[in-house]
């Protein structure tokens, strides 16, 4: 499903317009970024947790050179769905159907 597919939906089931729908969806995008590249983490009950995960400082190799190279401390951005969530998508029917 694209950005422009959940667009769509949310104006149909709200009967919002669709221009102002997108302009609330990238506002949602916007400060989930922002709020993760300050370090912020951020929780929505119900639906997941957008954290930043550390990632620690390691040694790894350009097999193409054979060389040793040092790979910083860095954070990546990770989601963690809810219970909620995870149990909604288990039993889900469609989704069992697609792992046949």
């Amino acid at each position: 499903m694209t950005k422009a597919e959940v667009i769509a939906q949310i104006a149909d089931k709200t009967g919002i317009d669709k221009s102002d729908v997108t302009t609330t969806v990238e506002a949602l995008f916007k400060v989930v970024k922002d709020s993760m590249a300050e370090g912020e983490n951020i929780y929505v009950r119900g639906f997941g947790s957008f954290v930043n995960k550390k990632r620690a400082k390691k040694i790894a190799r350009n097999i193409s050179k054979n060389t040793a190279i040092v790979i910083d401390e860095h954070f990546v951005p990770s989601f963690k769905p809810s219970k909620v969530f995870v149990e909604q998508v288990k039993g889900s029917d469609k989704v069992k159907a697609a792992n046949k």
